[in-house]
């Protein structure tokens, strides 16, 4: 989401509406003017590392947030969501080139209207769409349809974490519903008593050669400090029982919430501290010795800003920055090895036009981290 600032910006409350109007995303007209690297880098002490590629820039498509699969053959496949064209993008996770697209508008299976959110668990893949409000399940490599679900649950759905749970899966998904719109067709934020359903918890069980889903819990805190005004990217950490989820409202502050699993609030939010400007996506590095990495997303119109936090004690641990990557919605890591990634890729949407790579090595070259055997 990109919030939209107007003269109300000098208001509080009445124009949390206004950061809302980023969910509408509209295809860019033009890219952004990026702001150089190096002056990120010398305001904020901030390394410069290298793209690994760049994908072809297609803005007609509206790219909001991929997600990494192992293809056969050690292959990777990065799924990318088109919102603008209401398809999903393949590129090669390898080499960025784009391997073909996916669906089209509609409602049926394997149709998307608005897709946003995307994660791969297993050689399943999850889509949310947003105007179709549902989560949508294919299974990889052919893109089968598989499940439906959620339909009559979701209002505004964004993003979404899938967490395996034993033969099945509980996932969560962010729904940023509103209170309607002002005169001037702005959404109009609820009030905190109304904010207790941002986050739906859904159940998937194995049933035939598919599953049934059901939804188990809604969640969303109502107190001033946890309340979830503007929702989009949520993801987990199920051995340390917490989720971190983005709060989209620059109003308010640039930072991430802490909850547990169940959906309670844990009392604390990171990186306000440090964000300059919206947070958007999460990805969490896990080390076999149960150590990692949050990797977050500073949404910088003119340049991205990825900060990491320590995995357990949630403590800044670094920022990099890329030479080109700017205006970044969602982002994916693929932490299984590669011959061309053997630490691990961090793949990242650009200025809603493409991809582009980071490599993890050069992200704990660059900040020093400690090895990190993957899981």
């Amino acid at each position: 989401m990109k919030p939209t600032l107007t003269a109300k910006a000098a208001f509080h409350f009445s124009l949390l509406a206004l950061v809302l109007a980023a969910c509408s995303d509209a295809p860019p007209s033009s890219p952004v003017e990026a702001v150089p690297a190096e002056a990120i880098a010398n305001e904020r002490e901030i390394p410069v590392i290298e793209e690994a590629f760049l994908t072809t820039m297609t803005p007609e498509d509206n790219i909001d947030s991929p997600a990494a699969w192992a293809a056969p053959g050690g292959d990777i496949w990065v799924i990318a969501t088109a919102k603008a064209t209401d398809a999903l993008v393949v590129y090669d996770g390898k080499t960025g080139e784009t391997l073909r697209t996916v669906g089209s508008l509609g409602t049926g299976q394997g149709q998307f209207d608005r897709p946003n959110g995307v994660a791969v668990a297993d050689d399943l893949l999850f889509v949310v769409e947003r105007d179709n409000h549902r989560v949508q399940v294919l299974r990889l490599p052919g893109f089968e349809h598989v499940s439906t679900f959620a339909a009559a649950d979701l209002t505004k759905p964004y993003g979404l974490w899938v967490n395996k749970a034993g033969e099945g899966y509980e996932v969560y998904v962010t729904d940023a519903y509103m209170a309607g719109e002002d005169a001037e067709g702005e959404d109009i934020l609820p009030a905190f008593s109304e904010l207790d359903r941002r986050v739906k918890r859904f159940a998937m069980t194995p049933s035939g050669n598919g599953f049934d889903a059901r939804l188990v819990s809604a969640f969303g805190d109502t107190g001033e400090q946890g309340a979830l005004r503007v929702v989009e990217s949520i993801w987990g950490d199920a051995a340390n029982d917490r989720l971190l989820i983005a709060e989209e409202d620059e109003t308010y502050a640039n930072e991430l919430k802490v909850y547990d699993l169940a959906g309670n609030f844990a009392g604390q939010t990171i990186g306000r501290d440090v964000f300059k400007a919206q947070s958007e996506g999460i990805m969490l590095k896990s080390c076999n010795d149960g150590s990692g990495w949050w990797i977050t997303t500073e949404q910088g119109k003119g340049r991205t800003v990825f900060h990491l936090f320590d995995r357990a004690t949630l403590a800044h641990a670094g920022a990099v920055t890329g030479k080109s990557v700017a205006n970044t919605d969602g982002i994916w890591l693929h932490e299984a090895a590669s011959d061309r990634f053997p630490q691990g890729v961090l793949y990242a949407v650009h200025d809603d036009q493409g991809m582009v790579a980071f490599d993890w090595n050069d992200i704990a070259t660059a900040l020093s981290l400690p090895a990190c055997e993957a899981r």
